[in-house]
C-alpha cells in the first residue's frame, strides 16, 4: 500500500529528475554535442553553441534551481509537509 509520502517522495524524485534532464540536455547535448550546428547561429556577436558551453548551462542551471523550489513548495502545501 502506498503511503502519502511515498507519493510525495516519488513525485519529488520525478521532478529532480526531469530537471536534471533538461540541465543535461543544456548543457551536454546542446554545449558539448551539438556545438558545430549551434555555432552557425550568432547571437550579441558570439556563436550560439559557445554561449550555451559557456553561460546558457550555468543560466539554465541557475533558473531550474528556482522552478524546483517554486514547485516543492506547491507540493509542500498539497501534502501539507510545509515548514
Amino acid at each position: 500500500m502506498k503511503t502519502r509520502m511515498d507519493e510525495y517522495w516519488g513525485k519529488n524524485l520525478r521532478l529532480i529528475g526531469i530537471l536534471l534532464g533538461i540541465w543535461g540536455l543544456v548543457s551536454f547535448v546542446f554545449g558539448i554535442l551539438l556545438v558545430n550546428p549551434l555555432n552557425k547561429i550568432m547571437i550579441g556577436g558570439f556563436p550560439l553553441g559557445f554561449w550555451f558551453a559557456q553561460q546558457g548551462s550555468i543560466y539554465v542551471f541557475v533558473v531550474l534551481i528556482f522552478v524546483y523550489c517554486w514547485l516543492m513548495n506547491k507540493m509542500d502545501k498539497e501534502y501539507d509537509v510545509q515548514e
